[in-house]
């Protein structure tokens, strides 16, 4: 796949799925550092770090450091969890618009 053929398919998923992790992960290591950029830039937001994904190798630590601090990245610990709206976070959970009407009319 090449590098923007990978940013399209990154961007539909970030605009399906807004609040899902996209992840780079095997095959990093055939992208440039301008192709991965664009591809952060693109709405990917995670990565698999260290030296072999299962039988693909990766970029090294140190390479990756290099990269985000390049491109002027900040990671963060790795995630766990869902990713919730603030809405969620308030406790204010809204599963479907469908679902929410029900409740209305049977709390009536």
């Amino acid at each position: 796949v090449d590098a923007f053929d990978m940013a399209r398919m990154i961007a539909t998923a970030r605009i399906v799925m807004p609040r899902t992790m996209v992840r780079l992960s095997a095959g990093r290591l055939s992208f440039s550092d301008a192709e991965q950029y664009m591809m952060f830039q693109a709405g990917a937001n995670s990565i698999f770090n260290g030296d072999t994904l299962l039988t693909t190798s990766n970029p090294g630590i140190d390479k990756d450091t290099a990269l985000f601090s390049k491109l002027g990245f900040v990671g963060k610990p790795a995630h766990k969890g869902p990713m919730l709206a603030p809405s969620e976070l308030k406790g204010e959970v809204l599963i479907s618009k469908y679902e929410a009407k029900a409740q209305t009319q049977y709390a009536a």
